[in-house]
Order: structure tokens, then C-alpha cells, then sequence
């Protein structure tokens, strides 16, 4: 009988204001004290909103990037021979902010294309396997996810390396200040009354997944990618489809992958960014999606205290959900005020929440009315 293929975390690392690798991801998530703070990276001045989550001392996004895929890598046990073959599929921004510069927190040189990243950062760690580049905004690093794992789990690959990066730069800044998306109260409420928009954050993280057939040198998978769906909408260019039908879909395709039921998501780290269309709509995709099972599971959104790294998010919350799921313990969702009518949801808001729960998901959504939800379990 052929074992079935599933994608395995065998290493990841992660870096966000919260501090730097997965231990503090998961300290911070837990500990749900928000990462904002006024921005010192860039001139702020003409600006509504002046705070952001970020990394106190950071390098260059390349040098960011390769750090951390290092790091992912000596974490799923593998030497420079082990990484010969390997692919990395790369999740970043495909505009200006990918070349603004050190004194942004950016890199590499100006002009230089997501493409070229891709290989020089293969080249630097050792990835001689194909690259491939995501820049479709907020669920670049969560379509990147769900292609390792569809190419692992079809046996194409044995071994892939996703990255992904942003750090909070002054072009992505002033679109999003501009387009009153950014929380002048500087908090972000997920689902919250009141709540009053996003707040940015930088965000590098970096998985090893590997078949379940591959020999596991004594490392100790830290999740199972288990399902994934992605859905458009196409409603709007910005404004996600009320009844979260996108999304829905999504959600709905990563449990028939899975083959599992509604019931079997002991935890949603949901997309929530804070802003009053988009959270309600996410929550009646999880009503869409889930039946009476989305009033039960316990929801949050860990954008409330390291911020929305852009095409990083997805990857940077795989990262700690795994790591809360693994650990028995649900991220706080911060910034609450109290329920909002329109989002009938188990807010977790009283502290983390403890839990034996197997599964969770991680939900993401873009402009353009893009979808994307991965589920992964433990144990």
C-alpha cells in the first residue's frame, strides 16, 4: 500500500516586531500585548497615522530573507548537501517598496525584480531546486503554501522552502494612510465595535514543508498542512463580497481536502484586519462556511498585535498558528471594545485560551476579492 503524502512543517522561523524567531512569535501572540509604535524608519509627518509594528534594528529585506530561510532550514535538521534540489517559492512585493533601499528597510538595490530575489536567494542558501515568485498582495505567502503542498502531496516534490517578506517601507505607508485604511486610534480591533481600521507591520518568515515519506532525521514535524482552498469573488476591486462567498468557498475546499467536517476547526486565525466591511464579511463567510459550528470555535485575529505584513501575512500566521496549536494555547484577539452585531463570532478576548483542539484554520483575503484558507493540524 503507497503512503499517502501530506505536507509536513518540518522548520520554520519567523521575525515581526513581536521579536525575532518562533518562540517569540508564539510569546507575543499569547501574551496579546500589541507591537505599535511610532515609526522611525521614515518621515511620518504629513501623515494621518504615524505607527506601525516594527522591528526595532533590521537589516535589508535580502538579508532578512536569507536569515531566515537559514534558519528554517538548520530547524528542519537540513545541511547545505540536504538543500541541493530544493525549491523555494517566494512571497513579496512586486512594486516600489522591493527596492527603496536600506534606510526603508528594503532591498536589494533599486530595481531590482522579485525575480532576480528569488534566484539570488536560492544561490545564497544553498536552493538549487526552481523558484517561483507570489506578489498577489495580502495572499502571496498563502497561495505559495498551497502550491507546496499541492506539489508535495501529488509526490512532484519531496522538499520545498516557502519565504516571505515585508517590511514596513514609506510607498505601501502613504497608499494605505491615503486611503483611510490605517486605524487613526492606532490599535487594530478585529471584530470589534469600534474598531476603526489596519495598522502595517514588518513581517519575514520562512517554512521548510516535506513529504510525510521523506525520512524525518530525527526532526520533529511542527505541523501538517492538511487542506487548503482559494476562491475569488471578483465584487470589487477593494471591497470584499458581503456575504463572504469567496471566502466561504475557500474554507469549504480546504475541509474537503482534508476530508474533514466543519466541526473538526478547533481555531480560526482569522483574516480580520480591523476595518468594519472586511470583518464582517470574513464572519458571515464563516457562518457561510462552518453552519452553527462558527458561532462555537473560538476566533482571532493575530494581526491585532504584530500588525498586517502584507504578502508576508499568510506565512507569518501559518507560523503561529501552528506554533498555538502545537503549544495548546489561542492567541488573544487585542484591541477588543466589545461585540459588534454584525460579527457573531467566539471571540477569544479574555486572555489565551486554552485547548486540545487538532486543527485550526488560517485565513487570508486580498484586494481584487482573492481568498485563501490553509488548515493545518497537529498531533
Amino acid at each position: 500500500m503507497v503512503e499517502a503524502r501530506v505536507a509536513q512543517l518540518t522548520g520554520v522561523h519567523a521575525v515581526s516586531a513581536l521579536g525575532r524567531g518562533a518562540d517569540a512569535q508564539l510569546a507575543g501572540v499569547l501574551a496579546g500585548v500589541p507591537a505599535f509604535g511610532p515609526v522611525g524608519r521614515f518621515d511620518t509627518a504629513t501623515r494621518r497615522v504615524t505607527v506601525a509594528a516594527t522591528v526595532p534594528e533590521v537589516a535589508t529585506l535580502t538579508d532578512e530573507l536569507a536569515d531566515a530561510i537559514d534558519a528554517a532550514c538548520r530547524a528542519a535538521g537540513l545541511d547545505r548537501a540536504q538543500r541541493t534540489g530544493c525549491a523555494l517559492l517566494l512571497a513579496v512585493h512586486g512594486g516600489p517598496a522591493l527596492g527603496t533601499g536600506p534606510a526603508a528597510g528594503a532591498g536589494p538595490a533599486l530595481g531590482t525584480s522579485p525575480a532576480v530575489l528569488a534566484g539570488l536567494l536560492a544561490a545564497r542558501c544553498g536552493l538549487s531546486g526552481h523558484t517561483r515568485v507570489y506578489t498577489s498582495a495580502c495572499v502571496s505567502a498563502s497561495t505559495a503554501v498551497a502550491d507546496a503542498a499541492a506539489r508535495i502531496s501529488r509526490g512532484d516534490v519531496e522538499r520545498v522552502v516557502v519565504a516571505a517578506g515585508y517590511l514596513v517601507e514609506p510607498d505601501q505607508f502613504a497608499l494605505f494612510d491615503a486611503g483611510r485604511a490605517l486605524a487613526v486610534d492606532g490599535a487594530v480591533r478585529p471584530f470589534s465595535a469600534g474598531r476603526r481600521g489596519l495598522l502595517l507591520g514588518d513581517g519575514v518568515a520562512a517554512v521548510v514543508l516535506e513529504s510525510s515519506t521523506v525520512r524525518r532525521r530525527g526532526v520533529e514535524p511542527v505541523a501538517t498542512v492538511v487542506g487548503w482552498g482559494r476562491a475569488g469573488d471578483a465584487f470589487h476591486p477593494c471591497q470584499p463580497e458581503p456575504g463572504g462567498t469567496g471566502l466561504a468557498r475557500a474554507v469549504g475546499g480546504a475541509l474537503r481536502r482534508a476530508g474533514l467536517p466543519p466541526e473538526s476547526v478547533g481555531y480560526v486565525n482569522a483574516n480580520a484586519t480591523g476595518t468594519a466591511q472586511s470583518d464582517a464579511a470574513e464572519a458571515a463567510a464563516l457562518r457561510r462556511a462552518l453552519g452553527g459550528h462558527a458561532t462555537r470555535v473560538p476566533v482571532s485575529s493575530t494581526k491585532s498585535v504584530h500588525g498586517h505584513a502584507l504578502e508576508a501575512s499568510g506565512l507569518l500566521e501559518l507560523v503561529v498558528t501552528a506554533l498555538a496549536l502545537r503549544h495548546g494555547e489561542l492567541p488573544v484577539n487585542a484591541g477588543w471594545l466589545g461585540p459588534d452585531d454584525a460579527c457573531p463570532l467566539n471571540v477569544v478576548t479574555n486572555g489565551p485560551q486554552k485547548t486540545e483542539a487538532t486543527h485550526a484554520l488560517t485565513l487570508n483575503a486580498a484586494f481584487g476579492g482573492a481568498n485563501t484558507a490553509l488548515l493545518v493540524g497537529v498531533g
